[in-house]
Order: structure tokens, then C-alpha cells, then sequence
């Protein structure tokens, strides 16, 4: 069939809005009609080049839509179903997702190649074949994608909204309720107050964490953090430091996570000293993989008993983890709406990612 996409045919180039030829489904798979995808900042990583992807690529990895077509093999999902595309897929049966830990599921391996496992492409353009961002390539109204990475949800839940669960808003919330562990009247920071971080103050805030500091040089991110669970507000790190200090007596933050769009070195050792003897520390951003080296006091890290850890997708399982999203949306704990500051049309996106990194959006969206 024949529809259109914004694609990525070269780095630091604009996106692309042109017409693609889709194949049906192949083994496995389905067709989804999108209802809507966000505008994640981790495309933009790959048109700067801090992710390295194939290229020409369509973009977009989180998106929700009505399955129109099923492929053979197809044994989970029906023509009519609605889901959430998660960008982590998670097949059920490698090492990691036998061992609860489906957001490393050995599929993941194939994402940033954007090609499925039998290496041919499902896109094409200009007489090329595409690759698609997560295997799934949300910035076209139709995606052909494997079914392991579609997550049956409700009828009646809003596709736009259900869309932001695909990545961002999983993933923020995973890094303060499944990996930082906060508990009941803990001192957090959360370092970064976009969509991840937003997500990461909400599921600080639902934890019960009783002092929950947001770090963001935007003050209108600073401003909306207080809105959605924040106690306090700074703008930079060092803003951070005595604010913790004198909140907690000295003893600093027992958890802390960077939400940042783009970690460095020395964010790394800025949030180990923020938190306490025993505190955790997750990394939730994306990393140039140019990057070997990090800042910190070895000596603080190892004769306190530190913890520093990386995020996927909130360290949960995509298909535990987004109908329980969704069911805290329905009851009105998790603030989903309220994140959607801009509307796109697929022809706008050029205009939404600038207006991202200008920091006058926690989230766009694209509706089609």
C-alpha cells in the first residue's frame, strides 16, 4: 500500500515527508492504522548522530493505533485490536525475558539496525528500501511491525494519549518506581524536567517520596515539574547541592535520576554527589557512544556504597508495564494529558522538534 512518512536520509539533515510503498505483514506481524506518535527526543539523537542508526530510516518509536491486517503466525492480537507499539519489543522465550527482564529481550539488538531479523526491509522510497526506528517507524500513519511488540489495551482509552506509553513515559516512570525504588517519604532528584523526567517526578510523586527536587535550566519545565509532583524547583546542579543539603540535614538524597536528553561524563559524578551513603543514582538518557569515559569520586562511590544504574524502558516488562500505566491514567494518578503541550501535523515535525529544543514542549505529538 502506499502512504506517507518522515524519513531521515542523512545526518543533521531536516526530516523528509514523502511517499513510501508499505508490504503487508509477513510472518508474525501486523498492520496498524496510528492513531498518534510523540515526538521523542531520542529521533533527534539520531539526526544529530548521538545515536547511531542505518540510514535512510523512518522515525518515531512510540505510537498507538487499531490492528487493520494480521500476518500469518499472528496468534496474539486480531484485525480491530488496539495497542500500544512499544519500543522494546519482547519475544517471551530468550534468556532475559525467561528471566523477567523482557526490556533487555535479545530482539533489542535490532533496533538500532531498524531492520527485522530476516533483513528485508517493509518500507521503500525512492527506490530504496527504509528502515524503521525500533522496528516500528511511527512517523507514518501505518506501521508493519512484529507483533511482540504490540501491547493490547482498552478500547475505549484515547490513542493519542496511549501512545505516550510506548517510551517516555514508561521509561521516565520505571527509573523512580522500578530501578531508584523510591519509598514513602524519601528526598529525591530528579535532573531533567521533560517528558522523561516529568514521568520520573509522577512516579516519585505516587511512590511517596516526600521531597521531590527537579533540576531544569527551562523554567517553563521548572514550573510545570511543580505541577505534577515537585515540591521544589532549580536550574542547574549546583543550584541542586545546597538545596538538598540544607532539605535533608546533610544527609543528602536517597535517590536520584538524570533525565537529561544527552548524558556526559560529568553528569555522572554531579549525581552521585547528590545523593546519600547507600543512595541510588539512575541514568535515564541517552549516551553518545563516543563516550568511554565518566567523572566521579571513586573513593565516595565505593567507601559509600553507591548505586549507579542504567535505565531501558524503566527496567519493566512492556506488557505488564503499559496497561498498568493506562489503568493509573483511567483513575486519574498518572497525568498524561497534561504532558501534551503541542499538536503536530505529520508535516509540522520539523517545526515540532524545533519547538522541542527551543524547551517550549514537554511533549508534542503528531495526530493522524
Amino acid at each position: 500500500m502506499k502512504t506517507e512518512a518522515a524519513i531521515l536520509w542523512g545526518l543533521n539533515e531536516p526530516w523528509s515527508v514523502e511517499e513510501i510503498e508499505l508490504d503487508p505483514p509477513h510472518y508474525g506481524e501486523i498492520r496498524v492504522r496510528l492513531g498518534a506518535s510523540g515526538l521523542c527526543h531520542s529521533d533527534d539523537h539520531c539526526v544529530k548522530g548521538d545515536l547511531i542508526v542505518g540510514m535512510p530510516i523512518i522515525g518515531g518509536h512510540e505510537g498507538a493505533g487499531i490492528v487493520e491486517e494480521v500476518g500469518p503466525g499472528v496468534t496474539r492480537l486480531k484485525e480491530g485490536d488496539h495497542v500500544v507499539l512499544a519500543f522494546i519489543p519482547a519475544c517471551g522465550y530468550c534468556r532475559w525475558c525467561s528471566s523477567g527482564h523482557q526490556n533487555l529481550c535479545d530482539l533489542g539488538a535490532l533496533l538500532m539496525e531498524g531492520v527485522p531479523a530476516d533483513g528485508e526491509f517493509r518500507a521503500h522510497a525512492r527506490g530504496q528500501g527504509l528502515r524503521t526506528m525500533s522496528l516500528l517507524g511511527t512517523f507514518s500513519p501505518y506501521v508493519v511491525c512484529h507483533e511482540s511488540s504490540a501491547i493490547k489495551i482498552d478500547d475505549d482509552l484515547p490513542l493519542d494519549i496511549a501512545a505516550l506509553v510506548g517510551c517516555g513515559v514508561t521509561t521516565g516512570w520505571g527509573s523512580a518506581v522500578n530501578l531508584a525504588a523510591v519509598q514513602p517519604g524519601e528526598t529525591v532528584v530528579v535532573a531533567g524536567a521533560g517528558g522523561l523526567g516529568i514521568s520520573a517526578i509522577q512516579g516519585a510523586h505516587v511512590s511517596g517520596a516526600g521531597t521531590i527536587v527537579a533540576v531544569d535550566p527551562v523554567e517553563l519545565k521548572r514550573e510545570s515539574a511543580l505541577q505534577f509532583g515537585a515540591t521544589h524547583s532549580v536550574a542547574s546542579m549546583d543550584e541542586a547541592m545546597p538545596l538538598v543539603s540544607d532539605l535533608t540535614r546533610g544527609v543528602m538524597a536517597d535517590a536520584a535520576v538524570f533525565t537529561g536528553s544527552l548524558v556526559a561524563g560529568e553528569h555522572v559524578r554531579q549525581l552521585l554527589s547528590l545523593i546519600r551513603k547507600g543512595g541510588r543514582a539512575v541514568i535515564t538518557s541517552t549516551a553518545n557512544p563516543n563516550v568511554q569515559q565518566v567523572e566521579l569520586s571513586l573513593v565516595e562511590f565505593v567507601f559509600f556504597q553507591k548505586h549507579l544504574m542504567g535505565n531501558v524502558f524503566g527496567g519493566g516488562n512492556p506488557f505488564v508495564e503499559i496497561p498498568k500505566l493506562l489503568n493509573l491514567y483511567r483513575q486519574g494518578v498518572l497525568k498524561l494529558d497534561e504532558m501534551v503541550t503541542a499538536d503536530y501535523k505529520l508535516s509540522e515535525i520539523n517545526q515540532g522538534y524545533a519547538d522541542l529544543l527551543d524547551g517550549k514542549n514537554l511533549r508534542g505529538l503528531i495526530r493522524f
